[in-house]
């Protein structure tokens, strides 16, 4: 399952984020868009929105760290 996390060095919820998918052993390639240009653009047109954490799950982007939805969408337990 490809997972990407859209994320600045910054962005303490991105953090938090990254730590929790790492605990339940997901894992994923972390994408730095104060960096990645491109990868911004791809973001913001994808989801309309600026603010990190972005998850994308399979195609699926997820704004924000919800923990009910992220886990639903990656079949594992809170």
């Amino acid at each position: 399952m490809k997972v990407r996390l859209f994320t600045t060095p910054i962005c303490p919820y991105c953090l938090t984020l990254k730590r929790f998918l790492e605990e339940k052993g997901i894992e994923i390639e972390s994408i730095d868009v104060s960096s990645d240009e491109k990868a911004r653009d791809e973001m913001v047109e994808k989801t309309q929105q600026t603010t990190v954490p972005v998850l994308e799950i399979e195609g699926e982007y997820i704004v924000g760290f919800d923990r009910n939805k992220i886990c639903e969408k990656l079949g594992i337990e809170d």
